[in-house]
């Protein structure tokens, strides 16, 4: 690693000082700041540089916006975000404690940096800003109904918030293309189900939607002691939440789902990615045989068959889904 001088960010899109550090990243050489706290529309960040060749992070610690409680987001800018006056798509993530760095109940992570830099030096993918948001309480904020005996329920204000208050701060202090087709939604099992869910609540905010296992058995399955697929997911409140958007062609997001096919005799993917398959198929067949979605065209779905319910799943993933749902979309402009 390389290293010469400090340089101190402002804030206001400017750098201080006289001198960079450098280091080689993948191999390619990126310049990297030291950390520092600047406001954004009086919320007040750190700003830190992993040394990605993607780009740096914005990062709020308790970004406060409409009457949701201070959250921790984090705001991955493009390397030349400071440089140039483009304007960029964004990808919203649930779970944003594991999308760039190791956490959740496992500590494991998406690594979004190391792919976001593999895509962009291949040309599959152009600059974006990511927003990684962390949750306050994943099984009320990701569901529509309880979970067993745990209460969920609160995916509609979650959807609003993110659609309103986040998505409003992000597009008045960013340069966004704000437009639904240029913004995705990811998420993974329980944020899976939010992220579907957050498209059909919200399709002009969110135009595109990337499910990756997503639990689409909440409210149904739940149970181990349960006999899995008694009730159709047709005519439940999932679909019930759904039928505005699904009734309406104009208003569609374009969707990704995928699911893994190992099953281990692990709780994780016996129990959860099983569920999940199933589920996901008759969804998939609902969308098409009701709704009028085209398999390869608006409905993306992938069945792996060396996929398991995990980060390390997931992260192998996510760069087909990028380059199938947003590298080539946004790369036309």
């Amino acid at each position: 690693m390389q290293k010469s001088g400090r340089l101190r960010y402002d804030g206001d899109g400017s750098w201080l000082g006289q001198k960079d550090i450098r280091v080689w990243h993948d191999g390619i050489k990126v310049m990297t700041l030291p950390s520092s706290t600047f406001t954004k529309g009086d919320q007040q960040a750190v700003f830190h540089d992993e040394g990605d060749a993607a780009g740096y992070f914005h990062t709020y610690d308790a970004l406060e916006v409409g009457a949701s409680q201070p959250r921790k987001v984090h705001v991955f800018v493009p390397r030349d975000y400071e440089t140039s006056t483009d304007s960029y798509p964004v990808i919203y993530m649930n779970d944003g404690d594991t999308a760039f760095f190791r956490g959740g109940a496992i500590n494991e992570s998406w690594y979004m940096g190391s792919v976001l830099s593999q895509l962009q030096a291949e040309g599959t993918l152009p600059p974006v800003i990511v927003v990684a948001i962390h949750t306050i309480n994943r099984n009320w904020e990701y569901t529509h109904t309880n979970i067993g005996t745990t209460q969920g329920g609160g995916i509609e204000t979650y959807a609003r918030y993110v659609a309103y208050d986040l998505k409003g701060f992000i597009d008045a202090h960013y340069r966004t293309q704000p437009d639904p087709a240029k913004t995705l939604i990811i998420g993974a099992s329980h944020g899976g189900l939010a992220a579907y869910l957050m498209g059909m609540l919200q399709p002009e905010a969110f135009g595109r939607i990337a499910a990756f296992s997503p639990s689409l058995w909440v409210g149904l399955d739940s149970s181990p002691w349960t006999l899995p697929f008694l009730r159709s997911l047709r005519g439940t409140k999932l679909m019930r939440l759904c039928e505005p958007t699904l009734s309406q062609p104009s208003l569609r997001p374009q969707i990704y789902m995928d699911w893994g096919l190992i099953r281990d005799g692990q709780f994780h993917n016996n129990f959860i990615e099983d569920r999940t398959t199933n589920r996901g198929r008759e969804l998939r067949d609902l969308l098409v045989n009701t709704y009028g979605y085209a398999l390869g065209q608006n409905l993306i779905v992938v069945e792996d068959p060396d996929g398991e319910h995990s980060e390390k799943s997931w992260h192998r993933r996510v760069p087909g889904m990028l380059t199938q749902v947003f590298g080539n979309m946004a790369l036309a402009g």
